[in-house]
C-alpha cells in the first residue's frame, strides 16, 4: 500500500505539516489558558471607596504558629457578607484559605490564589473526599484588592454568609474551622492541586460577632493584671500553666466591668487561651504556685479554684459587662485568691521563649445596680449519663426545670448576656434553648461546630430574659466513632461534660441548675439489655455504673434503647444554691419538661428566609 499519492506536491506536504503544528499549538495553549471562572489578578484594579468595607477590619486571628498568615475581617449584617483580609508574610506561588465542618481538608469550601508561573489567578473552589481541588462553577468569593506592602502580601475579598451553593460552607454563629495552606510551586491548572500534598493547618475562630459598640469606662476604673510571672514556655506542644495570685489584703467589694487579654509581644500565635478562676471563699490560705496545671505535685488546694471570673481565647475581643451590672470582686464572702490558667500551644517546639501573658481586669469601686452571676446549666458531672462507642452523632440533654426557676428566680427573672459552652473531646455541638409554656421561645446560645479547642465566653446578640417557671434545655452532640468503649460523664478529659456557664444579672442564690437520668430507671435499662442478650445473671447492683456500661454489648439496638431511655425517663434535678445545697423541695424522679412546639431552623434569604439576619 502506498502512503502518498505520487502527484502530491512538496507544497502540499508543507501546508499539511504547518496546519498540524498549528492545531497542536492551539491544543497546548487551550490547556494552559486561564480558567473560565477564575479572576486574573493582574486585571483587578483598586476598588472605589464605595466598594470597600464600610469599616476597618476590627477582628483578627493569626492562623499559623509563626504568625506568618494573619486573617482579619469585618461583618456587614445589612448585606449579610463577611469582608476578609489575608496577610501572607512571604507569598511564593499562592495561598489556600477554606472552611469545613471540623477543619477537614476534604469536602471543604475554598478560596485559592495561585499562579501558573506567568500569571496569577483567584477563584472560589472546593475539595472532594480525597482532597482534590476543583474550581467552583458558582463563584461566590469576590476579589476586592491585592497589594504588596512591607510586611507582606495582602488579599482582600468578600463572601455572603450563605450562598445556597451545596459545595459552600454556611457561615453561622459559633465556631468556624479555618483551614489554610501555602503553595510552594506553580500550578498549570488548579485541578493539579491536592491539599494532602501541601503544608496545611487549622485554626478556629468566632467569625460572626454581635454588632455592638464598645461602652465607655467610668473615670474611677482601676486595673488588676493577673498574668504569668515571666515564665519560660516549655518546649512541648501543649502546656497548661497555673499561677496563684493573691488579691490585696482587705480589698473592699468592687465590680469588674471589663476584662481583656494581655499577650506578650511575639507570643500571639502561641498563647491559645486563658482563664482566671476564683478560689473557694472558705479557703483561708492557698499556697503560692507557678507551674504545670498537670503536675501531680501541685498543691491540692488548686483543685478548689474553679469559679470562672474571666475567659479568653485566641481572637477574642475585650469583654464588657452590661451598664447595670458588674462581677463582684473583694469584700465579705469573696476569695482572696485567684488561679490563672494559660494554655500554650507550641507545635514548633520553640524553646527559651518567655511569657507574661494573662488577663487585665478593669474594676470600679462605684458599685453598679446589680451583681452579675454565673450559673451552670446542662448535665451533672456523673457517670450515670454515657455515650455508646462508635456513634457518629449521639445526643445528651440537661434540664433546668420550671420548678427550679420558679423556686430560685426573682419575679422579674434574670437577664442572660453571655455564656461559655463546654464539653470534652467528644463534643461536637452545644445548644441551649429557652422554653416557656411548652414552646421553644428562643435560642440562648448555640454552636453547631463546637470544638473543645476553642472555648471562650460569648456575648449574646440580644439579652435573654428568663422568667420564673421558664425551662432551659441544654443539648450536646457527641461523636465517639474513634472509641471502642462507652464514654461516661465525669471530670476526666476522656470522660464527658455538657455545660453552659451562663453570665447573667441580678445574681441569685441559684448556682447550678442541672439534671441526670433517674438512677433506678437506668438500672431497669441494664436489666433489660442484659436479658435481651441472653444474660439473666445481671450483676447490676453489684458493680458501679461505669462498669455496668462497659459490660453492655454495644450494638445499634443497645444505643437506640439508651437514647430512648434518656428522652423518656424521669430525671434527678440538681437545683443547687451557692452553698452547694439543694433548694428545699422534692427533686428526684421529676418528669421531663414537655415541649409541644420547636423553633424553625433559621433560613437565609437565598433559601427563602427573611431578609435580615436574626
Amino acid at each position: 500500500m502506498r502512503m502518498f499519492n505520487k502527484n502530491l506536491r512538496l507544497q502540499d506536504i508543507t501546508i499539511m505539516y504547518f496546519t498540524g503544528l498549528a492545531a497542536l499549538m492551539v491544543i497546548l495553549v487551550a490547556s494552559y489558558q486561564a480558567p473560565s471562572n477564575a479572576v486574573d489578578v493582574s486585571s483587578v484594579k483598586p476598588s472605589p471607596s464605595s466598594d470597600l468595607p464600610p469599616l476597618t477590619m476590627p477582628f483578627r486571628m493569626p492562623l499559623d504558629p509563626r504568625g506568618d498568615l494573619l486573617l482579619s475581617w469585618n461583618i456587614s449584617y445589612a448585606s449579610q457578607e463577611v469582608y476578609m483580609q489575608l496577610r501572607v508574610a512571604e507569598l511564593k506561588h499562592g495561598v489556600v484559605l477554606g472552611m469545613s465542618d471540623r477543619g477537614e481538608l476534604t469536602n471543604a469550601d475554598l478560596v485559592v490564589l495561585w499562579d501558573t508561573g506567568t500569571r496569577s489567578y483567584f477563584g472560589d473552589a472546593w475539595s472532594d473526599s480525597k482532597g482534590h481541588v476543583s474550581l467552583d462553577t458558582q463563584q461566590d468569593y469576590e476579589l476586592i484588592e491585592t497589594k504588596q506592602k512591607a510586611d507582606g502580601f495582602y488579599l482582600i475579598f468578600k463572601r455572603p454568609f450563605s450562598t445556597c451553593d451545596p459545595r459552600d460552607y454556611v457561615i453561622e454563629e459559633g465556631t468556624v474551622h479555618i483551614i489554610y495552606g501555602l503553595l510552594d510551586e506553580p500550578l498549570a491548572s488548579l485541578e493539579d492541586l491536592n491539599l494532602s500534598r501541601i503544608h496545611t493547618g487549622v485554626q478556629r475562630l468566632l467569625m460572626l460577632r454581635p454588632d455592638m459598640p464598645s461602652p465607655t469606662l467610668p473615670p474611677d476604673v482601676r486595673t488588676l493584671d493577673v498574668v504569668a510571672p515571666n515564665v519560660i514556655i516549655p518546649n512541648q506542644e501543649t502546656t497548661y500553666w497555673c499561677f496563684i495570685q493573691k488579691l490585696p489584703d482587705n480589698m473592699p467589694k468592687n465590680h469588674i466591668i471589663m476584662y481583656e487579654s494581655v499577650i506578650t509581644p511575639g507570643n500571639e500565635a502561641i498563647v491559645h487561651h486563658i482563664e482566671v478562676f476564683e478560689c473557694a471563699p472558705d479557703l483561708q490560705e492557698v499556697p503560692h504556685y507557678s507551674g504545670s496545671c498537670d503536675d501531680k505535685m501541685k498543691p491540692r488546694k488548686l483543685n478548689f479554684c474553679r469559679h470562672v471570673l474571666a475567659a479568653w481565647a485566641m481572637g477574642a475581643e475585650a469583654f464588657y459587662y452590661p451598664p447595670d451590672a458588674g462581677l463582684a470582686m473583694g469584700g465579705p464572702g469573696s476569695s482572696r485568691f485567684l488561679r490563672l490558667e494559660v494554655h500554650y500551644h507550641n507545635p514548633l517546639i520553640i524553646s527559651g521563649r518567655r511569657d507574661s501573658s494573662g488577663i487585665r481586669l478593669h474594676y470600679t469601686p462605684s458599685l453598679r445596680r446589680y451583681d452579675a452571676g454565673i450559673m451552670e446549666l446542662g448535665l451533672v458531672y456523673t457517670p450515670v449519663m454515657a455515650i455508646p462507642p462508635k456513634q457518629h452523632s449521639f445526643y445528651l440533654t440537661g434540664y433546668c426545670t420550671s420548678k427550679c426557676t420558679r423556686t430560685a428566680f426573682p419575679p422579674g427573672g434574670i437577664y442572660v448576656f453571655a455564656s461559655q459552652l463546654h464539653t470534652h473531646l467528644a463534643g461536637r455541638g452545644v445548644r441551649t434553648v429557652l422554653v416557656r409554656g411548652g414552646k421553644e421561645l428562643e435560642v440562648v446560645q448555640e454552636d453547631p461546630h463546637f470544638s473543645t479547642e476553642y472555648q471562650t465566653i460569648r456575648v449574646l446578640k440580644k439579652m435573654a430574659n428568663i422568667l420564673p417557671g421558664d425551662v432551659l434545655i441544654t443539648k450536646c452532640t457527641y461523636n465517639t466513632e474513634d472509641r471502642n468503649k462507652p464514654t461516661v460523664g465525669g471530670f476526666g478529659i476522656m470522660e464527658e461534660m455538657c455545660v453552659n456557664y451562663i453570665h447573667y444579672y441580678p445574681r441569685t442564690q441559684l448556682e447550678l441548675c442541672k439534671s441526670h437520668v433517674d438512677p433506678e430507671y437506668l438500672q431497669k435499662y441494664f436489666t433489660f439489655i442484659n436479658r435481651f442478650n441472653g444474660n439473666d445473671q445481671c450483676v447490676c447492683g453489684d458493680v458501679g455504673v461505669t462498669e455496668q456500661y462497659s459490660q453492655v454489648h454495644w450494638d445499634d439496638f443497645a444505643g437506640e434503647v439508651l437514647d430512648s431511655l434518656y428522652n423518656t425517663a424521669p430525671i434527678s434535678m440538681h437545683c443547687n444554691q451557692s452553698t452547694a445545697r439543694l433548694f428545699p423541695g422534692e427533686w428526684e424522679k421529676q418528669p421531663l419538661p414537655e415541649v409541644t412546639s420547636i423553633l424553625p431552623k433559621h433560613r437565609y434569604p437565598c433559601e427563602g428566609g427573611p431578609k435580615s439576619y436574626s
